[in-house]
């Protein structure tokens, strides 16, 4: 099962998709959501700089990752991460947490 049938299955809406860096930033601006999934790593590119717009445009997110976490240094220490491979309810659960946060 895909992320994107995950989302669909917990109840939301898949707004956008984005597999580049570059579509990722694009999207940012241009596209209404509540909350972004980001896969840490895009087309051998870090979301790091997508995370960085959100946070400064006031969006949620949470980093997926099959990393043990996020890059040293990184600056989003206070970030939500779900690590792959995850469950729906693990999906379900940090998106619940993310928006009421």
């Amino acid at each position: 099962m895909t992320a994107e049938d995950m989302l669909d299955e917990v109840g939301c809406r898949t707004a956008a998709v984005a597999s580049t860096v570059a579509e990722a930033l694009a999207r940012t601006g241009d596209t209404d959501f509540d909350i972004a999934l980001l896969d840490l790593n895009l087309k051998n590119e870090n979301s790091l700089p997508v995370a960085q717009a959100l946070r400064d445009a006031g969006k949620r997110f949470v980093f997926a990752t099959g990393y043990d976490g996020l890059p040293a240094g990184s600056g989003f220490t206070d970030a939500p991460v779900i690590s792959k491979p995850y469950r729906i309810e693990q999906l379900a659960a940090i998106i619940a947490q993310t928006l009421a946060a």
